[in-house]
């Protein structure tokens, strides 16, 4: 089975049009896609979870 892409936070800030400070308070607000810290410290983000939080924000929209 193959691995689910994931995703560098800078890819993630650029993709969501979003400063990293923006993105840290959406996230202590529960309102961002979820992270995962990998063993040297660094932040990624899986493209099924971000996938999954735009089909939120898009039927928070409507």
């Amino acid at each position: 089975m193959a691995q689910a892409k994931k995703l560098k936070l800078a890819e993630v800030l650029e993709e969501i049009g979003m400063s990293r400070a923006a993105f840290y308070r959406m996230r202590a607000r529960g309102q961002a896609p979820k992270l995962s810290k990998l063993p040297n410290g660094q932040l990624r983000v899986s493209r099924a979870d971000l996938d999954a939080w735009w089909k939120t924000c898009e039927q928070n929209a409507a």
